[in-house]
């Protein structure tokens, strides 16, 4: 063996066993974004002022705060929906270790360490609409993973981790080329 193919952990920064095979942050979906709802909670309130002016006319004057907790309930909707989104879940793999992290709304902190040798990786599928659950088994421990993803999104994370898995079950290359 030469020197020019002879393994030098400093000439990557790490030992081969902290070198990351797979890394994946995964966050909820959501499709209104802050411009969004601020223009559609101005619509919103813009249609409920008129027909609540239209009420009061008309001398129905009640309806005028049906209107505004018919606001406040899609506010308070949306708010709730807003805060849900700062959950994440964070999957890394590397040779000797499979970490899993997830972060609820409120700040929680769940922690899975697993040996990614032992690991498989589990799919509950439904045939009309594919992938419905995700789950890390590692002997007699199961855990739920992108819980919040589609079904499309699953099979494509499920695709991705897997090849980490099978990545980390072949050990570390120690002469890269």
């Amino acid at each position: 063996m030469t020197a020019g193919n002879a393994f030098a952990p400093e000439a990557y920064g790490t030992e081969p066993a902290d070198v990351e095979l797979f890394s994946a942050l995964l966050t909820p979906h959501r499709s209104l974004n802050r411009a969004g709802f601020v223009a559609l909670m101005s619509v919103v309130c813009a249609v409920s002022f008129v027909g609540g002016i239209a009420s009061v006319l008309m001398g129905a004057w009640p309806i005028l705060g049906f209107f505004g907790l018919d606001v406040l309930a899609i506010y308070w909707a949306f708010k709730v929906n807003f805060r849900r989104a700062r959950a994440y879940e964070e999957i890394s793999i590397t040779v000797s270790e499979l970490k899993l992290r997830r972060v609820s709304h409120r700040g929680h902190v769940m922690e899975w360490t697993f040996n990614p040798l032992w690991v498989r990786l589990d799919q509950v599928t439904h045939e009309e609409f594919g992938i419905e659950n995700l789950y890390l088994v590692s002997g007699s421990r199961s855990v739920a993973v992108a819980g919040f993803l589609s079904p499309d999104e699953k099979a494509s994370f499920a695709k991705a981790l897997l090849a980490g898995l099978q990545a980390a079950k072949r050990g570390p290359v120690l002469n890269p080329i």
